[in-house]
């Protein structure tokens, strides 16, 4: 019975392979999504470097020029943990209104999960 079950839950993976493959990996989704402009050291590039974000209040770098709608949220309390960055990474416009940041968002669950997990191994605080 037990080998019945399980043959039955993979045939929709055999049926359908587009189901079965796997998520990019969080480091090929920060290379190809947000490396042009950001690394996960403490360097900044277009953006600012990524080094200890989690836990970090939003514009605290200071060696980076942040927009004014950045600072404002920053002022506001905007604070760099995963809830925060999931939004963010989700819809940047809708966290920052006016920001300068161009992305406009992953709306992909699991890629973003798989993103925010690299960040939280690489970049965290």
């Amino acid at each position: 019975m037990r080998v019945l079950a399980s043959a039955l839950l993979c045939v929709p993976l055999l049926a359908f392979p587009a189901l079965a493959q796997t998520v990019p990996s969080g480091e090929q989704l920060f290379r190809s999504q947000c490396g042009a402009c950001h690394g996960v050291d403490s360097r900044n590039r277009v953006g600012p470097g990524l080094a200890g974000v989690l836990g970090r209040r939003a514009a605290a770098v200071e060696s980076f020029r942040y927009s004014n709608a950045m600072r404002t949220r920053a002022a506001e309390g905007l604070t760099w943990d995963e809830a925060t960055l999931h939004a963010y990474l989700q819809a940047p416009k809708q966290v920052v209104p006016g920001g300068s940041m161009s992305y406009v968002g992953m709306k992909d669950e699991a890629r973003l999960n798989a993103l925010l997990a690299y960040l939280k191994e690489n970049a965290g605080s």
